[in-house]
């Protein structure tokens, strides 16, 4: 990393991380990171080529291969994944400021999401310790057993929406099952990944493990996704992006984890109480500014409760304060980019032009001292029909729906009209209801009465257009292993197909 001096402000200019260490990008086409709660250039990154790529996979592919990780014990991986998790807590002070700087979400909120992920390593670092292969019962005289082996190198394209969290779900993962992994970061948001690379060298990690690709989806995410060389290709992004580097990854049979887009429903039926409706709504739709795949931007609300939850979730999303992401004070902070900000005006004037009524905000906000950053104000349609574009497509910022519904059928028909199916919540104090329409409702993750929530031990991903396989929990760590089956005569009886015609009882 280097540092340059423009009108007073330090401009990081960083390279790929490879082979443990920061790589100097000589005459490399450099693009701008900027701060979107200014709108100021913090740092420059370069547009990785597809040299570049080759050189981390090479390098990925070197450590998987090597003695130093390759052979490592499993009890010795699991202790050094348990001192990266150490050493990740003991600069979550860094990562916080860090990724608040990068992507704008208030500190609160980073604090409290960044704090969570040592954890995410502690629990792969047990699976790897619990981990144990089957023995088959098979008929006749034959011991079968299976052998799990690490698929290899994993790609994996992160977003600028949560870059630590998203990106740490996979690498969990990764370092559990002895795989390794190149990482392209968004181009928005590369700083705290490239920052972890370097607090995970340091703390012993060795090097070729980890490995950061930089640069534009169209180009080195494009590279990245379509490498000959690559085992597995995890991506969390939009559905479009996830259809071409799938395609591309699917060439040479890569395992594939794709978390795309979302339209998240959430039901809110009319034995629930309004005000705490109105208070999960407002967290629902606005944490992070909306820049969730699994944002609450479809609230079906049983027509019995429906004005007033109307009127009460515009009052709340009014009273939300907008400002500076280092001032605590802070509830929403801005979108990532002023392109995400022109797309949430976009569909303001679609939900206008189509009839929908705009009961809050609907415009940019203005922050005094701020005048360059990319803030929203959060934004409530009501009477909102479901074949209009705000009820169908993903926004991807501060900005949900209400629409009205009579009973729990005509419920279930509104949330289960749409190509995505990632997360979906209900609120209802209906025990039997709950469960129904946990079953009933086309999505991978339910959340009754809450929203948000992940634990590590708990699978993640979506159906539909919302992508396929799942992060987290036993199902993402297994799906870093191939499995061999290994079948064992147990008997010494002579055996000649040929030379016996009548010993061929059995072909197979």
């Amino acid at each position: 990393m280097t540092e340059i001096q423009t009108h007073d402000i330090e401009i990081e200019q960083h390279g790929n991380f490879v082979d443990g260490k920061e790589v100097e990008m000589t005459g490399a086409e450099m693009i701008d990171v900027r701060d979107p709660a200014t709108g100021a250039v913090i740092a420059q990154i370069p547009n990785s080529t597809r040299e570049d790529v080759d050189r981390a996979m090479r390098s990925a592919r070197a450590a998987f291969e090597g003695k130093e990780w390759g052979g490592m014990d499993i009890r010795a991986r699991a202790r050094l994944i348990n001192r990266l998790a150490d050493a990740f807590e003991a600069n979550l002070e860094t990562l916080y400021r860090l990724e608040t700087r990068n992507n704008g979400r208030p500190i609160n909120e980073t604090r409290a999401q960044l704090s969570r992920l040592p954890d995410f390593f502690r629990y792969f670092a047990g699976l790897a310790l619990a981990r144990r292969d089957d023995v088959i019962p098979v008929e006749g005289n034959y011991l079968n057993y299976t052998l799990r082996t690490p698929i290899g190198v994993v790609a994996n394209c992160t977003p600028f929406n949560h870059p630590l969290m998203i990106m740490c779900k996979s690498l969990a993962a990764v370092l559990a099952s002895g795989c390794t992994t190149v990482v392209k970061p968004s181009e928005y948001t590369p700083l705290t990944t490239l920052k972890l690379a370097q607090i995970f060298t340091e703390a012993g990690l060795p090097d070729g493990v980890f490995n950061v690709v930089l640069g534009y989806g169209k180009d080195s995410g494009r590279f990245l996704s379509e490498h000959p060389d690559i085992n597995k290709l995890v991506l969390t992004g939009g559905t479009e992006a996830g259809q071409i580097a799938g395609s591309a990854a699917s060439k040479v049979f890569a395992h594939q984890t794709l978390e795309l887009g979302g339209k998240t429903p959430v039901l809110v039926f009319d034995d629930f109480d309004v005000d705490q409706a109105v208070n999960l709504a407002a967290f629902g739709a606005f944490i992070g500014a909306g820049q969730t795949c699994v944002c609450g931007s479809r609230h079906l609300v049983q027509q019995t409760i429906y004005d007033e939850f109307v009127e009460k979730l515009a009052i709340k999303a009014q009273g939300i304060r907008v400002g500076d992401p280092f001032d605590p004070a802070t509830q929403m902070g801005p979108v990532i980019s002023q392109r995400q900000r022109q797309r949430v005006m976009s569909y303001a004037q679609f939900g206008r032009d189509e009839g929908a009524r705009a009961i809050a905000g609907g415009h940019e906000a203005s922050v005094e001292g701020f005048e360059e950053g990319y803030f929203v104000q959060p934004t409530v349609f009501a009477d909102v029909r479901s074949d209009m574009r705000i009820f169908q497509e993903e926004v991807f910022g501060p900005f949900t729906s209400i629409t009205p519904f009579t009973d729990e059928a005509d419920a279930l028909r509104l949330a289960n009209d749409s190509p995505f199916g990632l997360g979906a919540a209900i609120r209802t104090n209906h025990v039997a209801r709950a469960h129904r329409v946990a079953r009933d409702i086309k999505a991978g993750i339910v959340w009754v009465n809450d929203h948000h929530r992940l634990d590590p031990a708990s699978p993640w991903g979506g159906v539909g257009l919302s992508g396929i396989g799942r992060e987290f929990g036993t199902e993402s760590f297994n799906d870093h292993f191939d499995v061999k089956s290994v079948m064992v005569a147990m008997n010494d009886e002579p055996q000649d197909w040929y030379g016996d015609p009548e010993g061929r009882r059995r072909l197979n």
